[in-house]
């Protein structure tokens, strides 16, 4: 099969595409043969070595994708050859086959397509579970997103919207806050012109409820201090490669509430909360309602150029590979 493979950690250029033998198949696992795969940010940080957890080289990158089954292993319950699914991994979409978990995958709902499905795993529900249970967003609250532009700030905007709140999105130029709007988003602020936080009190003089935030660095205080007494902030992710330092008088006199989303520790702790939004969200997906915004794809053979493209900052919503 023609997979994109990395050989030695380094720059997205170091991944070329080229022949390889088929994955095993081992028991309680499915074979995928794969119709698209997103790329995701942590995608360029796994090449580099930059990331929390490490893979042995060589590897085929690639943690979401979307096709049709082709072979169910033993132990496996609840699929067929022919289904259509999307799923998830740490390493392996970029291929033409792919092999997953049974546990990891989804049947995608009729109507969906396959880069719409490879694109929604990972944001839709990070996203989602941060709103619903998190945050626990309520009809009519204020919603700072910030990283408005990317996949996890876009599907936040959408799903903030489909849950009845007031979307503000932040981002950082005028193409991916139209986009934003385009989704649903009320207030759009360009936080590269400048105050922040000016900007926020201009369009939220009250205030907001909750700041949801994947971009951590230089953007977080001034959005925390955007918040109303008693307003939620959920911390999902540091796209800016920074962490912020918050100072904690701020949470002592406006009461806020800081808080975190990771899906381990949701998983383990939210089980039941987990397994509702689950159903809610394929349900918007169904719908119609809960649709990716896929920025750019590429054809499998340009997957270093995809990965490049991510790891620059242009990707605009999701990045799609077209493995078919």
């Amino acid at each position: 099969m023609r997979a994109a493979v990395c050989h030695e950690y380094g720059p997205p250029e170091v991944v070329r595409v080229e022949e390889i033998p088929s994955p095993d198949l081992g028991t309680g696992q499915v074979r995928v043969a794969v119709r698209a795969a997103a790329v995701n940010f942590p995608d360029v940080l796994i090449v580099a070595n930059r990331y929390q957890v490490s893979c042995p080289t060589p590897f085929v990158p690639g943690s979401e994708f979307a096709g049709d089954v082709t072979e169910v292993a033993d132990g496996v319950d609840g699929f067929a050859v022919g289904d259509r699914v999307m799923g998830t991994l740490f390493v392996g979409a970029f291929a033409e086959e792919a092999v997953a978990a049974a546990s990891s995958l989804t049947r995608i709902p009729d109507g969906v397509g396959y880069r719409e499905a490879s694109a929604f795993g990972v944001a839709h529900r990070t996203s989602y579970n941060s709103l619903r249970t998190v945050a626990a967003l309520q009809p009519g609250e204020q919603v700072i997103v910030l990283g408005a532009g990317g996949g996890v700030g876009l599907a936040a905007v959408q799903l903030a919207v489909a849950l009845g709140g007031v979307v503000t999105a932040v981002a950082s130029s005028p193409t991916k806050l139209e986009v934003a709007r385009s989704l649903g988003a009320t207030h759009l602020v360009n936080h590269t012109d400048g105050d922040l936080r000016g900007a926020l009190k201009g369009v939220l003089p009250e205030g907001a409820d909750i700041v949801i935030d994947p971009v951590g660095g230089a953007l977080a205080e001034p959005a925390l201090r955007a918040l109303r007494y008693g307003g939620r902030f959920v911390t999902i992710g540091y796209a800016a490669g920074e962490i912020p330092k918050i100072p904690l008088n701020l949470v002592l006199l406006k009461g806020i509430r800081i808080m975190g989303f990771e899906f381990m520790g949701f998983t383990t702790h939210e089980f039941a909360a987990m397994v509702r939004n689950e159903a809610e969200l394929l349900d918007l997906l169904g719908q119609g309602r809960a649709t990716p915004h896929i920025g750019a794809t590429f054809p499998l053979a340009e997957a270093a150029a995809a990965l490049r493209y991510v790891g620059d900052g242009h990707a605009v919503g999701k990045i799609v590979l077209d493995v078919s």
